[in-house]
């Protein structure tokens, strides 16, 4: 696994697994613009920082491979990197050739701004940019405050997606059930359904169903994997890992069956200050102003991260699906004849595949309607 795809797979899931220790409601979030932010910033450090994020990556190796991998495969990414410009001529060339490098694997642009005279001008002026990048859907991802005289580097990106189901669900089949947070614990929600056929697996071991819901051309899927038990989706969790989704949603493993799926109409938005969860996973130089080591980027300008905040927004509808982002066990298929049955009316986690370069776009837990 030494794709793009899988990097950012890898990394959302270590982040996924972060982010729950401290949030026991919805999560959801983009790897792959995490994945692309933190790699933006590697051809920007040296010595430890540099090798703590390659750790991160899970990855020592020289990652211009992936940068190739994500430029050809991802889609709907737009980036821009925003900073002060030091005036030394020096200086400026050597953030030349970070900014050449980074515009040629990641299409990004330079936005100068003045930190030091108009700040929250500044901030203003990200977040319209954002707003603008995201079809109004991330607003004031920077917050009052977030910028100050102080600042030299903030480093911003966006990915928006609209998809239409292949198959649409019908409206007139939406109706109103129980959502089950807990054996205890329910809320009502709309819920869709269709009966057709789908890409479906019973993972045994896990007593989980997994799902794959193709959109128009089939060039992305969402894939839903449920618990049989209404609490059983912690219990499983531990037992997941970025491989294992990768096996399971590859071809060989699924198999087309007629399903009665049942889906919740859902909206999800949140925002992450991803500073200390970062810090957790081993980015820790990043952070810190005696540490950080961007000489890659300009050798004197003291500059470490400051800031990486990440938003993020779904809905899913009988259309389709609306999202944007800033920032060893057994295995069987059931045979049976007849229909199964996805009642997705309790916890479980969803994610959207760009299924050619098997990258993970947006990666989320719906526990709470």
């Amino acid at each position: 696994m030494d794709s793009f795809g899988a990097i950012s797979t890898r990394l959302g899931f270590d982040l996924f697994k972060e982010l729950k220790k401290t949030n026991d409601g919805n999560i959801f979030f983009s790897p792959v613009s995490v994945s692309t932010a933190i790699g933006m910033l590697l051809p920007g450090t040296r010595g430890a920082t540099a090798s703590q994020l390659q750790k991160v990556f899970h990855s020592e190796k020289d990652m211009k491979t992936s940068r190739i991998k994500a430029e050809e495969k991802e889609v709907g990414r737009l980036f821009v990197l925003i900073f002060e410009i030091e005036k030394t001529e020096a200086i400026h060339q050597q953030f030349q050739k970070y900014l050449d490098y980074v515009e040629k694997y990641y299409h990004a642009s330079l936005e100068p701004v003045d930190f030091v005279n108009a700040a929250d001008e500044s901030r203003k002026k990200i977040n319209s940019w954002v707003e603008s990048q995201t079809n109004e859907k991330i607003k004031d991802l920077l917050p009052d405050g977030s910028i100050s005289s102080s600042t030299k580097l903030v480093l911003v990106n966006t990915v928006y997606f609209k998809g239409q189901w292949d198959r649409e669900f019908k409206k007139e089949n939406t109706k109103e059930e129980k959502f089950w947070m807990n054996k205890n614990t329910s809320k009502s929600v709309q819920m869709m359904t269709q009966s057709h056929s789908f890409s479906f697996a019973f993972l045994e071991d896990l007593q989980a169903k997994i799902l794959g819901i193709p959109y128009k051309n089939n060039d992305l899927s969402m894939f839903v994997l449920l618990p049989n038990d209404i609490d059983g989706l912690e219990k499983i969790i531990d037992k997941i890992s970025p491989e294992k989704l990768v096996e399971w949603t590859s071809p060989g493993h699924l198999e087309e069956r007629r399903v009665n799926l049942h889906l919740p109409r859902f909206e999800v938005e949140d925002s992450y200050d991803l500073e200390a969860v970062l810090v957790a996973m081993g980015m820790g130089d990043t952070f810190s102003e005696r540490k950080a080591d961007y000489s890659g980027m300009s050798s004197h300008s003291g500059l470490y991260a400051q800031k990486f905040l990440h938003s993020s927004f779904v809905a899913v509808t009988e259309e389709g699906t609306e999202a944007a982002a800033a920032t060893g066990l057994g295995f069987t298929v059931t045979s049976a004849p007849g229909h199964e049955n996805v009642h997705c009316n309790h916890p479980f986690l969803f994610f959207i595949r760009h299924n050619e370069s098997n990258s993970i776009l947006f990666f989320g837990r719906f526990s709470s309607p």
